[in-house]
């Protein structure tokens, strides 16, 4: 059992094959419906999305705060292995909750993305979601990961400026931190509260 669930990429397409079988055993009937196929990117929106904001939790509940007590001799193993390669699921499940997001919009309702955007009555709240998520995303790609590829070492920088880039990117973390709770009650409050 270990060497099965020991491997990431075992246990990854076990769980796909799951999933499979799960969409055919229970859905059978509805895979050749088209609303079939918005619920379908609708629960891969939630994936990715549980993705990306589980790994801005990590760093912002775990890796950021605990940083400071990592002796010197381990603070390597963090810098140089486990946040390149989180940051790298963090940016693009980023953009993969935004693209397949936006996709859902535009499969359901007869397509209200737009509409969301404008911030249309009826669509505020998701529009307020969305709009959220496109800050966070940008966010992520054009100031916390150019900072953290800085601070971590990834490009060549002087200490002063891998210190400033270090911040740069902990606080864009935090407004991130901050805009992802009013964002996924905008995302939930759409659908389950009653969202104008």
């Amino acid at each position: 059992m270990a060497k099965i669930l020991g491997n990431f990429h075992l246990a990854l397409l076990i769980g796909l094959v799951l999933l499979v079988v799960a969409m055919f055993g229970l859905h059978q009937a509805e895979i050749g419906e088209p609303g079939y196929w918005a619920g379908w990117l609708r629960f891969l929106h939630v994936f990715v999305g549980i993705l990306w904001i589980g790994l801005l939790y990590y760093f912002n509940f775990v890796q950021i705060p605990t940083m400071p007590n990592v002796p010197a001799e381990l603070k390597p193993g963090i810098t140089k292995h486990i946040a390149p390669a989180a940051l790298f699921w963090f940016r693009w499940a980023a953009v993969a909750t935004v693209v397949v997001g936006l996709l859902v919009a535009e499969m359901t309702q007869g397509g209200y993305s737009a509409r969301a955007l404008a911030l249309e009555p009826g669509y505020r709240t998701i529009g307020v979601g969305v709009w959220l998520a496109l800050i966070m995303a940008a966010n992520v790609w054009f100031i916390i990961w150019p900072n953290q590829k800085r601070a971590l070492g990834i490009v060549p920088a002087d200490d002063a400026t891998k210190a400033k880039s270090a911040t740069n990117a902990m606080m864009a973390s935090r407004t991130n931190l901050i805009l992802s709770l009013p964002m996924l009650y905008c995302m939930v409050a759409q659908t389950h509260i009653g969202g104008a």
